[in-house]
């Protein structure tokens, strides 16, 4: 089976079919699915949709550092409050974004700092945004390593020698659609990233691979990210299923 590591399948996108996306999904062999969370406006959502589908959604709570603002801490705040309530299977979506805005990079390095603590004490993986922040979240978790730290710094873009560091510190590295764009650079990452490493993702509703770049991203495509991975590392795509769903299962242990 495949299992697609990141997927926010209860976003308003997906209001009008989320049953069909399912349906797709467990159609394309994708048979877990796991649900990173946005902030607190998201929660209700993204649990209304594992109660639903228990054995295919597994929910994980965290803040998106692009929901991290002045009210930061209200917001880690409601994390606490929901982790004693519910079943959660990861901390996430965390990190730092410095894409669209850098206003609050102080805060995001906080509460990413504090997640990861979270993480290390509830023995959870850390699912780690990190666009154009590479140079500081790598060095965080380097910093920060500990025996219960574990995770994957997800729709991973960067170069040969960050994902070494990666894989050094046993983290995985989420590949998704961005790996079969054309100008993607994963061409000339992926093919020396140790597959013991990689995790299949979609990112849904975003980033969708070729052929529907441009349009909503779903689980049911995960298979042709494997496709291109694959294609990349000169494997069967058997064995990339295997391999990359061996990862999930021991990443995700809890939900296994």
């Amino acid at each position: 089976m495949y299992i697609d590591s990141h997927a926010h399948l209860y976003v308003d996108q997906f209001k009008e079919d989320i049953d069909e996306v399912i349906s797709r999904a467990l159609a394309s062999n994708v048979q877990k699915i796991f649900l990173p969370n946005i902030d607190s406006r998201s929660t209700e959502s993204m649990f209304a949709l594992a109660d639903k589908y228990p054995e295919v959604c597994y929910p994980m709570m965290g803040l998106h550092p692009c929901s991290v603002k002045g009210n930061y801490k209200e917001e880690l705040d409601h994390i606490l409050e929901v982790k004693k309530e519910r079943k959660i299977y990861g901390v996430g979506e965390l990190g730092i974004d410095l894409y669209w805005d850098k206003t609050f990079t102080e805060q995001q390095v906080d509460a990413f700092r504090t997640q990861i603590e979270w993480a290390i004490e509830w023995k959870l993986p850390i699912i780690i945004h990190s666009r154009d922040a590479l140079h500081l979240t790598i060095p965080i978790v380097e910093e920060m390593q500990h025996e219960n730290l574990t995770g994957v710094f997800h729709c991973f873009t960067g170069t040969i020698e960050e994902a070494e560091r990666i894989q050094k510190v046993g983290f995985y590295l989420g590949v998704g659609g961005v790996s079969t764009f054309k100008n993607g650079g994963m061409d000339k990452t992926l093919p020396s990233i140790d597959m013991n490493h990689l995790i299949l993702e979609t990112d849904s509703p975003y980033l969708a691979p070729k052929p529907y770049r441009g349009k909503r991203n779903e689980s049911s495509y995960i298979p042709i990210v494997a496709e291109r991975v694959a294609e990349l590392k000169e494997l069967s795509i058997e064995k990339v299923m295997a391999i990359t769903t061996i990862n999930s299962q021991r990443l995700f242990a809890s939900a296994f």
